[in-house]
């Protein structure tokens, strides 16, 4: 018997505060009206779908309805048969919802655009991939041959990151790079710098994609930050630079070495001034702080510095055009949106505060840190260091920040005497 073909449809999605793709499918007749309901209930549930009575998410006020609102004349090439994407902004009683990370990013590019200024984005993920053994664990894909730089069949004998490049090119997703990472079977996966929501929006549709394809032929691409203890960790690096109202680049003449610009040393100064606090956005999960530690490449230390990988905020060695500024801290379980929202408004708020920029880092990250203040030990920790930072929640947006504070620290009870493995199959599900 042939199987029913079908139908044309909308897969409605949105990115929640644990960075889920939440959506629903939904016929192209329904769909043109620009909007679908789902549970505000959403925003009150851990990854073990345990309910939090968090703030803004109505537990106890009768779980009203959101409205995942989109432009029915803006849908994006879906990579299932059939299936347009809409990417949505989270509303409620018709107004935008406080809890909707792309919503945050957007006030964020407002604030920067209002100063003339247009926020562009490039993210660099890291991955590994999982295979099931002859028990059903799951264990590293089998790449014996691979190493860091590494490309070709030794590196991906299975061919996976072709079919995950090939699908990304077909849906309208532009990839700059992929290459093997430090450890097999470890991938760096680079998409191209574009405006902050357009590098975003391609971004969370970028791993969900490349989860799914993956997962149908049989492996788990993680995106944990720390899947296992003897491997390296994998982080989000958020590539950052403004362009003016002609299109050139403002970093231009003022990222090169000794020749910062004004700019350039605001936005530094406010990453590192906002470091631990903003450390809980981009590294939101129990298992970041297994990979953000002292001399592991991952921006553990609140520093800066040209062209230096150990640093939290590293300049780049490109000029010109492609001069940038990359915050190093992340990992891929933050949700793009949140996270580069997050960068942004700390970058505003050294800006517009005139903070003092430190020293550069003369240190070699590894055995000599010049630097004193670091992210805190574990996501407990970075919390508190969230809450204490009002400046940052209040620019990041209240609402937002106090309804994952809960959900997260509903999460840390979750994992409460667990060991390594324990964390890694909470997570490997969903990251």
């Amino acid at each position: 018997m042939e199987k029913p073909t079908v139908m044309d449809r909308v897969r409605v999605l949105f990115a929640d505060q644990l960075n889920l793709a939440r959506g629903k499918y939904v016929p192209h007749s329904f769909a043109e009206k620009g909007e679908a309901r789902f549970c505000v209930g959403t925003y009150a549930v851990t990854y073990a779908r345990d309910i939090v009575a968090a703030p803004g998410a109505c537990v106890l006020e009768g779980l009203p309805d959101i409205e995942a609102v989109f432009d029915p004349k803006a849908y994006r090439k879906g990579w299932e048969p059939n299936t347009h994407i809409a990417l949505a902004d989270i509303h409620m009683h018709g107004e935008p919802s406080g809890l909707c990370g792309r919503g945050a990013l957007k006030r964020a590019i407002a604030k920067w655009q209002a100063k003339g200024l247009n926020p562009k984005i490039g993210l660099e993920g890291e991955a590994y991939v999982f295979q099931r053994d002859e028990k059903g664990r799951w264990v590293p894909y089998d790449t014996p041959g691979a190493f860091v730089y590494g490309t070709g069949p030794f590196t991906d004998p299975e061919g996976l990151i072709d079919e995950v490049w090939a699908t990304a090119q077909s849906i309208g997703i532009n990839v700059e790079s992929f290459n093997s990472e430090y450890d097999n079977p470890q991938f760096e996966l680079t998409l191209t710098y574009d405006d902050a929501l357009k590098a975003c929006d391609d971004f969370f549709l970028f791993r969900q994609m490349a989860r799914e394809v993956l997962y149908k032929r049989g492996y788990l691409l993680s995106f944990m930050p720390k899947p296992f203890l003897d491997i390296s960790g994998s982080g989000l690096h958020i590539n950052l630079s403004f362009t003016d109202d002609k299109g050139d680049n403002v970093f231009a003449d003022g990222t090169g070495k000794g020749a910062l610009s004004d700019l350039a040393k605001g936005c530094i100064a406010g990453l590192l001034h906002h470091h631990e606090a903003l450390g809980a956005i981009v590294a939101p999960t129990v298992n970041s702080y297994a990979r953000l530690k002292p001399a592991g490449l991952s921006g553990y230390w609140a520093n800066w510095g040209h062209d230096h990988r150990s640093v939290a905020v590293r300049i780049s060695g490109e000029t010109g055009k492609a001069a940038r500024i990359e915050h190093r801290v992340g990992d891929c379980a933050a949700s793009p949106y949140v996270a580069v929202a997050g960068v942004l408004n700390a970058a505003l708020l050294g800006v517009e505060g005139g903070y003092d920029l430190q020293p550069e880092e003369t240190g070699d990250g590894l055995e000599n840190i010049d630097a004193t203040r670091h992210v805190p030990d574990s996501l407990a920790d970075a919390l508190v260091a969230l809450k204490a930072d009002t400046a940052f929640t209040e620019a990041l947006g209240q609402l937002l920040v106090d309804n994952f504070i809960a959900v997260k620290e509903a999460e840390i009870g979750e994992l409460d005497g667990k060991n390594h493995q324990g964390i890694f199959d909470y997570y490997a599900p969903f990251i």
